[in-house]
C-alpha cells in the first residue's frame, strides 16, 4: 500500500497552520510533513498529531531566514556554528514529535563563496549532523533541488547528492528524491529511483510543469506508482505540491491508491 504524506507547508493552505493537521485527517492522510516545525512550540504540535493519529514524518532542520528567501545554510562556510545549533534544535523536536528523519536543505551558494568552498563546508556539516542525528536515532536526508525554482542551489541533481553522500560517508545519511525537481533536472525518473532505491529514504511529488496535483502535468503518475512499488520502495511518499483548485478538490487522483 502506497503511503502518502500530506505536506503541510502547501496542502490546506485554506486554513491555518495547526488547524491542518485536522484536515489532512479528514482528508484521508496518516503522515504529515512540512517546511519547518520551529515557529510553534513541539509540545503544542505533538498534541495535535496524539489528537488526530497522525504520524510525524520529515520536517527540515532551521533552514535560515524563509522571509529573506533563504534556502538552507548547510554550505555557507560562516555559519556553522548556526548550522550546528539548528542540528540540536532539530533533535529536540525530532524526539518530541517521534520523528524519524530530518532533511537538510543545502542552500544557495553565497555569490562570494566559491563552489568548492561550499561542497565543503556542506560536507563537513552533513558529517557533524549525521553523528549527532545518529546518536539520538534520526535519519539524516539531503534533497537535491532544480535550479530553475532556487537559482543558485548548492544541489541540483541525484548523482550530485549522492557523491556528496559518499564523501561525508555515513551510513546516517540517505537520499530524499523530489520527483518534481529531478524530472526539471534530468528526468530518467524510473531509472534513477531504481538504481538509487538503497540510497532513498523518502520521496515527495508534484506534477511538472506547474508543481501541481499528479494528473495536471507531463509525469505519467499511474506507472511510477506502480513502478515504485514494483522495485519495493516501502517509504512516505510526500505530498508536495501546490493545488491547482482548492486541497480538497484536487485530492481525486489518490483514489484507490493510498
Amino acid at each position: 500500500m502506497t503511503k502518502f504524506s500530506a505536506n503541510l507547508s502547501m496542502l490546506f493552505l485554506e486554513v491555518p497552520f495547526l488547524e491542518r493537521f485536522g484536515a489532512a485527517k479528514k482528508a484521508g492522510f496518516h503522515g504529515v510533513e512540512y517546511v519547518s516545525p520551529y515557529e510553534f512550540g513541539a509540545e503544542e504540535i505533538a498534541k495535535l498529531l496524539s489528537e488526530h493519529q497522525l504520524e510525524q514524518v520529515l520536517f527540515n532542520l532551521p533552514a535560515g531566514d524563509w522571509g529573506k528567501g533563504e534556502r538552507g545554510i548547510a554550505c555557507h562556510p560562516d555559519r556553522v556554528e548556526e548550522f550546528r545549533a539548528g542540528v540540536d534544535k532539530a533533535i529536540t523536536y525530532a524526539k518530541a514529535l517521534q520523528c524519524p528523519q530530518v532533511n537538510c536543505l543545502a542552500g544557495i551558494v553565497p555569490t562570494d563563496v566559491s563552489a568548492a568552498d561550499a561542497r565543503a563546508t556542506l560536507v563537513s556539516n552533513l558529517r557533524f549532523a549525521a553523528e549527532r542525528l545518529q546518536a539520538a536515532g534520526i535519519l539524516l536526508l539531503l534533497e537535491p533541488i532544480n535550479h530553475y525554482d532556487i537559482p543558485g542551489f548548492c544541489v541540483t541533481k541525484s548523482a550530485q547528492g549522492i557523491s556528496i553522500m559518499d564523501e561525508v560517508g555515513s551510513a546516517n545519511l540517505k537520499l530524499q528524491y523530489d520527483i518534481y525537481h529531478m524530472q526539471r533536472m534530468e528526468g530518467e525518473l524510473a531509472n534513477t529511483a531504481q538504481k538509487l532505491l538503497p540510497r532513498i529514504a523518502h520521496i515527495q511529488l508534484a506534477d511538472n510543469p506547474g508543481r501541481n496535483e499528479p494528473g495536471t502535468g507531463e509525469i505519467n503518475y499511474p506507472f511510477l506508482f506502480a513502478h515504485l512499488a514494483r522495485i519495493g520502495y516501502a517509504g512516505w511518499i510526500g505530498c508536495e505540491y501546490k493545488p491547482k483548485g482548492g486541497t480538497n478538490a484536487g485530492l481525486g487522483w489518490m483514489k484507490g491508491l493510498s
